[in-house]
């Protein structure tokens, strides 16, 4: 090998480590600023768990309120609901008090010596007027079917009679009222019903 190769070998070597000099400062200035951008990002990462630590406790405060006043409307719903069930008579006990002291007075006064027997079937007749308008006021309706076609729904038969004045299947009598509280029976009226007469089935056969 020639002195010249030597040299332009030596200036390759040269060059080349050159190169990986140049090239291993070049390597460390970009992880010297990936470390000093790394910090930053830390410190970012640290103040949103903070951040998000704190919108945490937050909801969790948030949370325990409204279950606390979820807790709070049931107790009162159920306080109103019992209140409601023991109470629902009230308005309704309330009108019939005066019927009560109607009664008690009439009585009273038919106790009395020489008690007036027209005064007495007034007063009763007024305490009758009385609780019947109470009833209508709770939407409490009688059921005096007299008169009209038998109708088994509303209606119990307590006997049946022959005559021969009303058509068959009539009610020729109430034995005692039916009453309906806002269209649902309560009790049915009991009456008796008539059929056709002995001598008109007679003909009939």
């Amino acid at each position: 090998m020639t002195s010249k190769q030597e040299a332009e070998q030596t200036q390759t070597a040269t060059e080349i480590e050159q190169d990986q000099l140049s090239q291993a400062e070049t390597l460390t200035q970009e992880n010297l600023e990936i470390e000093g951008d790394a910090a930053p990002n830390k410190s970012d990462l640290a103040a949103q768990l903070e951040e998000a630590r704190r919108k945490a406790d937050e909801n969790w405060d948030l949370a325990v309120r409204a279950k606390a006043e979820l807790e709070n409307l049931r107790k009162r719903h159920d306080r109103d609901l019992s209140n409601a069930h023991k109470y629902a008579l009230e308005r309704f006990v309330n009108e019939l008090l005066p019927v009560r002291d109607s009664l008690e007075l009439g009585l009273k006064a038919a106790q009395e010596e020489g008690a007036d027997r027209a005064k007495l079937c007034e007063g009763t007749e007024l305490t009758l007027n009385l609780f019947s308008s109470v009833l209508e006021k709770f939407n409490v309706a009688v059921i005096d079917p007299e008169g009209e076609p038998f109708n088994p729904e509303l209606h119990q038969a307590m006997a049946m009679q022959p005559t021969e004045d009303v058509a068959p299947n009539t009610v020729i009598t109430v034995v005692q009222k039916g009453y309906s509280l806002n269209g649902r029976l309560v009790r049915p009226a009991m009456v008796i019903v008539s059929q056709a007469a002995s001598k008109n089935i007679d003909e009939q056969g």
